[in-house]
């Protein structure tokens, strides 16, 4: 009897290892790192990765998928709820990568939150995928690039140049301009429209301008073996490129508006003038 029970519990977990993302238990352990301090933004990020791949990339596919301007502004309407009701996450490897070296969260925090987005999108693929199957649906895409050559030249510099507009899209909307009592809305919906142009701009590579989505795709996405990429392209494509494109635009956003880079004050900089303050005159 105990011989029975070993077996079926043994072969109950070699079947859930089957469906099982690989590194998942790894990632959300990170939540309870620090005795739970950055549960919050572990649960930001986890939340709100899961719900800007199902709203954004449902958009052609279970939606508007005959009609174009339907798509958009499905996509348009996906990137401002998965911002709004996930609490205000990064949901992009690349952009915590560049908030960290702005300082505007420690080293911990930003493993935290990378940890959470790759959690999120591990586990979102899989099951939209699996609704996809269920109901007949459109499955969805995501970022691939065709390799031309030894090397993909072309494909780098389209994540590079891409990421770096991303991010300074985001330093100006949410650092440089104020919109008054809307700012947040006018704010996420031009961020979603500059996301939409750069996805149009920079097709050789997707874009993903962020690698847990082009990651988490690569290992659930339709026909693909359920492993991370074995290839050193596919890292250096959409892993080393965008975080260079991130450190590059954190450096040119500390030499117009001043700030650190790594705790470390730039030897040029800051071009933003300062605003001058009149003084009170005394009575």
């Amino acid at each position: 009897m105990v011989q029975t029970l070993i077996e079926t519990l043994s072969q109950i977990c070699k079947d859930a290892v089957e469906y099982t993302p690989p590194g998942i238990f790894i990632a959300l352990a990170t939540a309870f790192l620090v005795e739970g301090k950055y549960f919050k933004q572990f649960r930001q990020e986890f939340i709100g990765t899961f719900l800007m791949i199902s709203l954004t990339f449902s958009a052609g596919k279970w939606v508007g998928s005959d009609s174009m301007q339907v798509a958009w502004t499905s996509h348009f309407l996906g990137v401002i709820a998965a911002d709004y009701f996930g609490g205000g996450p990064h949901v992009n490897p690349a952009v915590t990568l560049s908030m960290w070296s702005l300082g505007h969260c420690n080293y911990t925090e930003a493993y935290i939150r990378v940890a959470a987005q790759m959690a999120g999108g591990l586990l979102a693929f899989p099951i939209f995928h699996i609704i996809s199957d269920a109901m007949k649906w459109t499955p969805f895409g995501g970022p691939e690039f065709d390799l031309d050559g030894d090397h993909p030249v072309e494909a780098f510099m389209s994540e590079f140049a891409a990421t770096v507009l991303l991010c300074i899209l985001i330093y100006a909307l949410n650092w440089e301009m104020h919109f008054g009592n809307y700012h947040y809305w006018i704010k996420q919906s031009l961020t979603a429209v500059g996301i939409r142009a750069l996805i149009e701009f920079f097709p050789t590579a997707g874009p993903a301008m962020n690698p847990m989505l082009a990651t988490a795709w690569a290992v659930f996405g339709v026909g693909t073996t359920f492993e991370f990429p074995g290839g050193m392209d596919h890292y250096f494509v959409y892993w080393i490129a965008p975080g260079l494109a991130a450190l590059l635009a954190s450096v040119l956003y500390v030499i117009y508006a001043g700030g650190t880079f790594f705790g470390f004050t730039l030897p040029i900089g800051p071009l933003k003038k300062k605003k001058v303050v009149p003084k009170k005159k005394k009575n």
